[in-house]
């Protein structure tokens, strides 16, 4: 009569769990729930399988089942989420976002309103603006701020009043304190051309500026 050690010997080889080349070392649901019954059937009636043994054996097998509908509940909701960040794609693409960036495409012909984020209070803030070569091409000052975020406009011209053409400037904002001059983060606004899905997060494809992660954008606009 076959025993309890005999009966596992045999089902394990038959699952391949062994370390052999090739071989399968998963055990699956079912084939766990069959092992259990080939024991449960060819126990040694004189020496039955212990009540302790066998419900530590259904324990395992409650537990594989556990993991199984846990690992089928989690790839159903990463499909919702796939899903939502389609949706979240769609709707951003040619809508205007607000960015840390000290560069912007500006459309010289309308006001370009931008801000700057201003640690400690300052009596004087500034913020000078160059073209695509370097150059510098125009400055706003903004005298005497309290610590925030504060708000400026440019109205595309240089420092002569002249209109300046669209395109891509720098804007470099700074403070200045009893100690020195200061640089600050300024926040300027980009339009999405597209988004890319994939990775961990969404990226955005902004208009003359490149890519940037969707987790750095500050506002979202219209």
């Amino acid at each position: 009569m076959s025993t309890v050690g005999d009966v596992s010997s045999s089902a394990l080889d038959r699952y391949q769990i062994k370390n052999e080349p090739g071989a399968s070392k998963e055990l699956g649901k079912n084939e766990f729930l069959n092992l259990l019954v080939a024991q449960l059937n060819n126990q040694n009636p004189l020496e039955p399988q212990g009540n302790g043994e066998f419900i530590a054996q259904l324990a395992q097998f409650s537990q594989l089942e556990g993991i199984e509908e846990l690992n089928d509940s989690m790839g159903a909701l990463l499909t919702g989420y796939q899903s939502s960040q389609a949706l979240q794609a769609s709707s951003l693409v040619g809508r205007k976002v607000i960015i840390p960036s000290d560069r912007a495409v500006v459309d010289t012909s309308e006001s370009f309103k931008a801000s700057l984020v201003l640690p400690a209070s300052s009596s004087n803030v500034y913020v000078n603006i160059y073209d695509k070569t370097g150059a510098a091409v125009s400055r706003i000052n903004l005298g005497e701020q309290a610590a925030g975020n504060v708000s400026f406009i440019w109205d595309g011209k240089d420092a002569s009043g002249n209109l300046l053409p669209p395109g891509t400037y720098k804007f470099e904002a700074q403070a200045t304190y009893p100690d020195g001059t200061k640089g600050l983060y300024t926040m300027l606004p980009a339009n999405v051309d597209s988004v890319t899905l994939g990775g961990k997060e969404l990226t955005l494809n902004l208009a003359g500026l490149g890519s940037v992660p969707l987790s750095q954008v500050q506002v979202i606009g219209q």
